[in-house]
Order: structure tokens, then sequence, then C-alpha cells
């Protein structure tokens, strides 16, 4: 049989007549309705020729390439010391979801596809041991064939406070292979590989990406070569895996996309999926965060006056970041006893969340569940529980906790679970601050699910943010678990616009923790504007992270301002389209956020260094409805712009009626901005 799956513009064909593994036929744009005869005919007609000197059948790309067929590039799965073909079962459909079951050897590989209603299509293999001895597993990635005509290939790299770099790459024959060997994504983490069109952009050319759902080890590859089709790769980076009689071994989704509208179609797709099952079902909370503001400085005298500004400003939640446990005077001790501080907070936390409610925020806690101190009581009468040797080499001199225990789990649960009872918190701030450095992280990575879900379902209301010393820890697996991640431990504006522009490809902007840090960032020391700094951190999940006490009276409104601001447009900012718009200017970075119904917007104009060119080409602004009518003005987020200019552009001074298709295709002259400045503008449709 042959299997059409269709949704929201992209089709995936598959071939299921015969004894071997189903046949790839077709991923990408919709193909319409076609006939049963249609799909035979094409099905037959995409068969390739056989060529001199290779295998004396037609090469065709299966669900399960393998060397057996022939298929001599990378290996999606592969059995050590099996050479057996693989074979068909059984394949079925039910609605837009296709299961094959087809054995290799004594093993039994079921692939699942399901094409959701975005047009994402979600592909996971179950390697199950039906034999009588121990197979052993080498890989069980997905490999799915792409157009040759995708050559160019996007992905990430990135280092501590400037994760998500974007490198591109133009591949000859070969295999561009991105491992990650850090037991979560890391900094570096490839987070996102996309195949497409020569000079593809955010809303241009066609693409084809992947993305490993899984907090653990990854490895995700491109490869062409002379045997036909170029492959997109990922899955699980796991060693050898051992397959008793009976075992099981469930991989990762891999969460494949395709686009023929740029990157900005891979959101389109993205962003509405991930809101069909997310976690969050109110408003963001502006935040506040202690940890730039008072570091290991702990005391309710010290946090009380902080607790009060933070609410003249506007903020909607109050979080208690890294010092107020047992003994935790620095980053080198401490972590694994989660019982209050009785120094620092003789009363308990209990006083300072009683004044936090009291001036109408939420209380929040940061928690570090999964790491110990070689300097801590639990350490020391449970040194069994570490995941790596005790002499063995720290990081943040710290250890971790072997979560594939269970009395670790449970003990973990139940530290927890005491705090959450004991106190209003409503939020968990949950980092993870160094790598596992083993081979085998998978063990750890499902322990890490089964302790959120268990606290997820004994406390429904609490929120909680995965941080992996900033943003080393954020995926498609994780964000099931989570309300907000955070996007990066810089809040250096300057470096998070390019990290939160890249993050947000995949990830909705209500997830992105993005902060107002003081004037001099703590991880740069570069100095910037607070209208920079505003304009920066409104377009996410909103906070501030800075001594507010220490901060003047005319930054103070500012502040205020901005978070009424971002009150007034958060449900646009979160629930809107997000377009990026493609400049030829690398120091020039436009992005926005469009209602659905085309009523506004609310664009970002960011200057970053020296433009190329006296006078900037003029801000076209992406994904407008052509047919109406915009009032585009200046909004005030409580802090003016730096500009270099002897006169600004006349529209600015009472802003400008046009029709959206002008505003696409011919744009908007900008003030002449200095580099490290940013101007917010908003759009609003005019009445029919």
């Amino acid at each position: 049989m042959i299997h059409h799956l269709r949704a929201a513009g992209v089709s995936l064909v598959l071939d299921s007549r015969g004894a071997g593994v189903p046949v790839v036929v077709h991923w990408g744009r919709d193909l319409g309705a076609l006939a049963s005869t249609d799909l035979t005919a094409l099905a037959d007609a995409v068969v390739p020729a056989v060529a001199p000197s290779s295998v004396d059948v037609p090469l065709r790309f299966s669900l399960l390439p393998t060397l057996a067929d022939g298929w001599t590039g990378h290996p999606a799965v592969a059995f050590d010391g099996v050479r057996a073909a693989p074979r068909q079962l059984e394949t079925s459909r039910d609605g837009d979801v296709v299961v094959s079951e087809n054995a290799m050897a004594d093993a039994v590989i079921t692939a699942r596809l399901e094409l959701t209603p975005e047009g994402v299509l979600l592909v996971s293999h179950t390697v199950r041991n039906a034999g009588s001895a121990p197979l052993l597993l080498t890989s069980a990635g997905v490999a799915l064939p792409i157009p040759d005509r995708a050559r160019e290939v996007l992905d990430f790299s990135g280092r501590w406070a400037g994760e998500r770099h974007p490198q591109r790459v133009r591949s000859g024959h070969g295999v561009w292979l991105r491992e990650s060997r850090h037991g979560r994504g890391g900094h570096d983490d490839p987070f996102l590989m996309v195949a497409g069109t020569e000079g593809f952009g955010f809303g241009s050319g066609e693409v084809w990406s992947s993305h490993v759902a899984w907090s653990g080890d990854t490895r995700q590859w491109f490869e062409r070569s002379d045997l036909g089709p170029a492959v997109l790769g990922a899955g699980e980076r796991a060693e050898l895996v051992t397959l008793g009689p009976g075992e099981s071994y469930a991989a990762p989704t891999v969460v494949a996309t395709w686009s023929g509208t740029g990157l900005d179609g891979l959101s389109d797709r993205l962003h509405p999926w991930i809101r069909s099952w997310s976690t969050i079902d109110r408003p963001r909370p502006v935040t506040l965060n202690t940890w730039e503001a008072v570091y290991f400085d702990h005391s309710l005298a010290r946090l009380e006056p902080l607790v009060a500004r933070a609410a003249e400003v506007g903020v909607e939640r109050f979080v208690l970041d890294d010092g107020w446990f047992l003994g935790r005077t620095d980053d080198r001790r401490a972590l694994g006893d989660w019982t209050v501080d009785p120094e620092r907070w003789p009363d308990g936390l209990g006083p300072l969340a009683a004044r936090v409610n009291a001036a109408g925020m939420e209380f929040g806690l940061w928690v570090e569940p999964e790491m110990v101190s070689l300097d801590s009581d639990l350490a020391r009468r449970h040194p069994e529980w570490l995941l790596t040797d005790p002499g063995s080499v720290t990081w943040r001199w710290q250890h971790v906790l072997d979560l594939s225990l269970p009395e670790v789990e449970q003990h973990l649960f139940e530290r927890i679970d005491a705090l959450l009872a004991e106190y209003p918190i409503a939020y968990l701030k949950w980092d993870h601050n160094r790598d596992l450095l083993v081979e085998a992280s998978r063990p750890q990575v499902l322990g890490l699910y089964r302790l959120l879900d268990q606290l997820r379902a004994a406390h429904p209301s609490v929120e909680i943010e995965s941080c992996a010393s900033g943003g080393g820890r954020i995926d498609l697996e994780i964000l099931r678990r989570v309300d907000r991640v955070w996007t990066s431990d810089t809040n250096d504006p300057l470096v998070r616009q390019g990290i939160q522009r890249w993050t947000g490809i995949v990830v909705p902007p209500e997830y992105l923790g993005s902060h107002v840090g003081d004037a001099r960032a703590h991880t740069t020391g570069r100095v910037a504007g607070l209208g920079f700094r505003l304009a920066t951190a409104l377009f996410g999940h909103a906070g501030i992270e800075s001594d507010l006490t220490r901060v003047g009276p005319d930054d103070l409104e500012a502040l205020r301002t901005w978070t009424r601001v971002h009150r007034e447009h958060r449900a646009l900012l979160h629930g809107g389209r997000v377009v990026n718009v493609d400049v030829a200017d690398d120091a020039v970075l436009i992005h926005g956020v469009v209602a659905h119904d085309g009523s506004q917007a609310l664009f970002s104009y960011a200057v970053l260094d020296a433009t190329d060119a006296a006078l900037p080409a003029p801000v076209r602004f992406a994904g407008l409805d052509a047919a109406r009518t915009y009032r585009v003005r200046t909004l005030d987020l409580g802090a003016p712009t730096t500009a270099v200019q002897d006169a600004a552009p006349p529209w600015l001074a009472d802003g400008v009626a046009l029709p959206g298709t002008v505003l696409v295709e011919v744009g908007l002259p900008m003030p002449l901005l200095t580099p490290g400045s940013a101007l917010v503008l908003h759009l609003e449709a005019l009445a029919d």
C-alpha cells in the first residue's frame, strides 16, 4: 500500500508495497489530493536507474537504510554483528499516523511517523529484542531523504553566555556530522539542523530541518553522496546499547519540518504545534530574579527593599536565586542540602515569601537538584550517590547525582516536595550547571524526566524553568515539562539579540526568558543604554535582573513604563506570528510579531554595529496583510534611543499610515541609530 499523509501544505508519501521496509517517496511540498492510481504511478516513476559498479537493483531509500540493502551512507539503525537485510512485517495507518513494524535478524524495529495538523513530521523508532540472545544496538537514529537541491546547511555552535551561534556550510560529498557529548544539549548544541536551497533566509528558500527532542547527547547529520538522495539524519548519540531478550529501546522523537518560505516558515509550523500541547495556560508574569542583584548576599533585611522596588515597577514574580540553603555562601559548597539556611534565614523563607505575596507578586525559588557539592552533608552521607568518582574532575566545583538510582530520585522528590508544601512557591528555577562527563547519559535523562513528571503531578500549579548554565538544555522534550527556558546567562543585549533570534526559530517567545540587566553587563563588561536593554527584553518572557535599590528614579520610572507596555502587548508578543526580516547589512537586526488576524504588529529595529552605509536601507515589514492600511508609530518603552543625525525621517514625528503592500515592499527609513541601540514600532490596522 502507498500512504499519503497531508497537512498544512506538506506531503509525506511512503511506499509499503512488497516485503521490503517502506520507502520514503516524497517529503516536502504538498502534492495535492492524489488518487491511488496517481500514487502508484509516482512511486513507480521515481525508481532510479541502476548505476555501473553498484548493487544490481535500483537503490531506494527506506525508513531503515542498511548496508545489506546497498546503502553505504551514514547508518541510522544498526546492530553489532547483524548483517541481515531488514524486512517488513506490517505497516498500518490510523489517520495521520503510520506505524511500520520491521524485522532485522532478531530485532523488531517499529517506526512511527506522524504528520501533525501544522505540518510537523514526528518520527521515532522502538527497537525490541525478540530473540533469545543479547542484541548490541549501535545506532537508532532517523534518516530522511531530501532533494539534491538542498545544498546549504545551517546549524549552531556556541559557548557559555554565547549560545546558538549560527554556522553555514555548502557541503560537497560526505557527511556533515554534529554530536553532543555533554549529557545535556550543551552551549554548543547543534539544536536545529537545516538543509536548504542556495541562499535561503528567514523569508525565502525551501528548507528541511531536524531537531532531536531529547535532553541528553544527540547527533545530527547531513549527507550527500553519489548514491542519490541527500539525507538529513538525527537521533540520540548512544554508545553500545545491550538489549537482553524481550528488552526494548525507545529512541527519542525526531522533529522534522519542511518550509517553502524559509526559516520563518519553520516557525510557522513549530510554534503553533508547540502551543497545541504547551503547559502554559496564563499570561507570563514579569519576573525579577535576584542573581545579578545580590548573588549570595542573602538576608531578609537585604531583600526586603528589593521586594518593595520590584513591586513599584510592576514586577509580577519575585525569584530568590542561589544562596538560600544550608551553608551556601559561595559556589563551592552545600549543593544537595536543600534545607533553608538557619543563619541567614532564622525564621525560614516564610517572612520573605509573605512580603512578596503581600506586594502582589508570586514567589519563586532557585534549585539545582541534579547536582551535589563534595562539601555538603548529602555527599558526606552518601558518596555512593555520585554519578562519577568523588576524585574525578569537578565543574563549577560540583558533582552530579546519579538519577538512575531509585533512592536518589526518591530523596530529591521528597526534598523538593517538602519545600513546595512548606512555602507558597509558585515557580522553580531549575538549574543544571555542569556537563555529566560520562559516556552513557540516557539513564540520567530518563531519571530527570521521571522526577519532573512526578513533581508536576504532585504540584500542577507550580511552574518550572529549565536553566542549564543559561541555554545549555533547551529542547522539545524538556519543553513538555517546563513553562520557561533561560535562554542564556548573559543579559548583554548585544549578544542576546542574536541568541533570542536563533533560539526563537524553534521555541515560541513566551518561553524565552529575557531580562533587563545592569548597564554594564556582568558577563561581558560592555555598557548598554537602557533603551536598548528594554527593547531587547520586551519580546520574550520579560524580566529584570538588577539591584533596583541602586537604580535612579529616572530609570525606575522607565522600568515602570516598560512593564506596563509589556503587559499591554503581552497577548500579541506571546501569541502572534514571529517574523524576521532578511537584510543585507549584518549590523542591522529586524524582527517582529504579527497578530494572526493581521490587525497589529510590533517590530524591533536594532543596530548592533556600524552600518555599511551612512543611510541604511529602509525597513520592510514582513508578514503584514497587504490588503489593509496600517498606522505606524514608535512605541515609547520609557527610555530614549540614541541617534546621530541632523534630522530624523519626517514620518517619525506623528507616525504615518500606509498600505500593507507599501510597508512590505518599500518600507520606511529609520533614524540613524548608534551601534547598540534599538527602536520598537507598533503597527495597527485602520478600520475599513
